[in-house]
């Protein structure tokens, strides 16, 4: 079997209207409008305290939905005290949060995901989703018509690890048993590239670029001459 990896976020898909601080700027705004807060303030205390933010750090114990958003509890109250936001106010504009964040109106799959996708498996590549995400993802992946297209889902908010830990990358090596070829794709070049690279998975990065990465795609069409040419077995 031939395998590509592939994050989530900024590769495949991404939610209108943005993700974290532009979601939760989005209720602030709604509710305090009087408040002013701009997207660069309430950013400057979102910087830390995401899983993601440590993926040194696994966390298995956020084992269910209600654990995982917890979590996030005290990171958002500290940001929406920051700018200005009333202690009394601050319960409910989290709880605001998780249903604006999830409603699947706001998700979109980029133009060129579905195609690009589907010629890779008439090729003979079989998809895999890597991503740093939400426990409600196969439920976004649904409503997208991911689901179908994809052998298997590794969501850190399942197993507790945040790309680019060793084990996320592992996980799904162990799943696949000994592939033929490999290759990871994602638009992060630390997170998706160097993660898979510390493990020998050659690594592409998409819909950007950076002067350390060999292999970068401005469109995801460019993915398969690549993967096609300079394919090698996985370690």
């Amino acid at each position: 079997m031939k395998y590509l990896i592939w994050d989530f976020d900024g590769t495949l898909g991404y939610r209108d209207g943005g993700m974290w601080t532009l979601t939760l700027l989005e209720i602030v705004q709604r509710a305090m409008p009087e408040l002013g807060v701009t997207y660069d303030r309430l950013k400057g205390y979102l910087h830390v305290g995401y899983p993601w933010h440590t993926p040194e750090r696994p966390h298995p114990e956020l084992n269910t939905a209600d654990r995982w958003w917890a979590a996030l509890d005290p990171v958002l109250t500290r940001a929406l005290l920051g700018v200005g936001v009333p202690a009394r106010m601050t319960g409910d504009m989290i709880r605001a949060f998780r249903p604006l964040y999830l409603d699947l109106a706001r998700w979109r799959l980029f133009p060129d995901t579905l195609p690009v996708l589907d010629r890779l498996s008439g090729a003979g590549w079989r998809h895999v989703l890597l991503t740093n995400h939400v426990p409600e993802l196969p439920a976004i992946l649904d409503h997208l018509g991911l689901t179908p297209r994809m052998d298997a889902l590794f969501n850190s908010a399942h197993t507790g690890y945040e790309k680019p830990h060793p084990q996320a990358f592992q996980n799904v090596l162990d799943w696949a048993t000994e592939p033929e070829a490999v290759w990871m794709i994602g638009d992060n070049p630390k997170a998706d590239v160097a993660g898979a690279e510390a493990l020998g998975i050659p690594a592409i990065l998409v819909r950007t670029s950076h002067p350390d990465v060999k292999y970068c795609c401005a469109r995801l069409s460019e993915v398969q001459p690549i993967v096609q040419k300079d394919s090698h077995p996985s370690n």
